[in-house]
This record gives C-alpha cells, structure tokens and sequence, in this order.
C-alpha cells in the first residue's frame, strides 16, 4: 500500500510538471526569457529587446505554403512594425539550416506582385523545443513536436500585452496584429480604451464610472469631445487624447 501510494504521488508530480513545462504564459505575467540560434545570429530574449516591444510568432514547419504566405505578409509589413518600436521573432521547431535555405528562397519570391523582399527579422531554432513549451505553443493533442500557430505581444516591460493561436490550417491576419500593437500603445499613452473594430484615428472609450451617480461629472463636464451611448458607455474623440 505504501509503495502504492509513493507510486501515485511520483505520477503526480511528473504529470504536475509536464503540465508546467508546457504552459501558456498569460497575459499580464513576464514573458520567458531564453538564449537561441537564429538566422540573424545568437539572441539572448528580452536583453537583445530593451525597451522594445516584441512580438513572438511560432509556426508549424519551414517550407510550407501557409507559414510561408505569413513570413511574406510580415516581411512586408516589418518596416511598419520598426515604426512602433515593434521588434518581429519567429520561432519554430526546424533547424537553423533549414530556416536559412526557407529565407533564401522566400526572398527570391514575387509574392502578389510586390516584388521581393528582404526578411531581416530572425527565425529561431528551437529543435530542442525548450522555448515552445516555455510559451505554451506545443500542443500535444494537435502536434507534439511541432508548433501551432502562436502570436505574443509583450510590452517593453518584458509583459505579455496579447496573445493569440490560430488552427495550423488558417493564416494569421497581419495586419490586425499590426493594429492589436497600435491599440495598445494607444491604450498605455492615452490611458484610454478601444472600442470594438478600433482603427488608428477612430475615437476611444473612456474608463466609465463605475455606478450612474457617478456618470453625474461626466454630464457636467464642459469637455464637447466626450459623449455617451450609455451611462457606462463613454467615448472621446480621438484628436482630444494625442
């Protein structure tokens, strides 16, 4: 009976710890830290990123058609992350030769007409599959030894702002990680919210009272840019918060 019992706690304890090893970060907790090879050399995260914000794509496999399709979006795009202090890193589980020969030939390509282009975000390596399970982008049910589709935004705080996973048979929209970073940046400098369907420039929520009593000194306010829907339901103009 006792060893019976010493049995079931050992199970338990590994199985506590598998379940760790390969947990979803959350959002608002510190994003893991790692050391990797990648296609622009060694990156120690987040010392490489100071006061960055970064934004942690994982992928199933190099040499695919739709991780290929999203290098490329990305790739087009980096110069607009660049813009938002918005630093790109992409994670899988293949090899460093392998996403070396991927870049090269994604380069040469004229995807939709817009000519080539050059990825200069890094790819990393992580065939030991350490960092996938540090960031939860293993999952064993789907794939135990390949990622799915994952996006973190963390903030320069090293802190996880968003994060996202998608089917390994759908594409990621880039452009809407593109105005997840603009919304949240806006959110931290404006100390304001974003209403659904938010576009740079579109106006944005106020941090509304808690109780209608309290909605009272909004309703007083001689501040023309605020106006209501609702007593919980606040906006401002845009224009007013830059």
């Amino acid at each position: 009976m006792k060893a019976l019992t010493i049995m079931l706690i050992l199970i338990s304890v590994n199985l506590f710890a598998q379940e760790k090893a390969t947990r979803i970060p959350l959002i608002g907790e510190k994003a893991p830290s790692f050391v990797a090879e990648s296609t622009n050399g060694k990156i120690t995260f987040p010392d490489d990123y100071f006061n960055k914000w970064k934004i942690i794509f994982s992928h199933p496999d190099d040499f695919t058609p739709v991780c290929s399709t999203e290098i490329l979006e990305l790739a087009y795009l980096q110069d607009e992350f660049k813009k938002l202090n918005a630093e790109i890193i992409i994670i899988s589980t293949d090899g460093i030769n392998s996403h070396m020969e991927w870049k090269k030939s994604l380069e040469n390509l004229n995807y939709k007409q817009k000519g080539p282009v050059s990825i200069k975000f890094p790819l990393i390596s992580d065939k030991s599959i350490e960092i996938s399970k540090l960031y939860g982008m293993i999952h064993p049910t789907y794939n135990d030894v390949k990622d799915v589709r994952g996006v973190f935004i963390i903030d320069p705080e090293n802190k996880i702002r968003a994060l996202m996973f998608y089917p390994n048979e759908t594409g990621r929209n880039m452009d809407e990680i593109l105005r997840m970073v603009k919304a949240l940046q806006n959110v931290d400098k404006n100390y304001v919210l974003t209403p659904a369907n938010w576009t740079p420039g579109a106006d944005v929520l106020l941090k509304s009272p808690a109780t209608e009593k309290e909605t009272e000194k909004f309703k007083l306010s001689d501040d023309k840019s605020k106006y209501s829907y609702a007593w919980y339901m606040w906006f401002t103009k845009q224009g007013s918060r830059m």
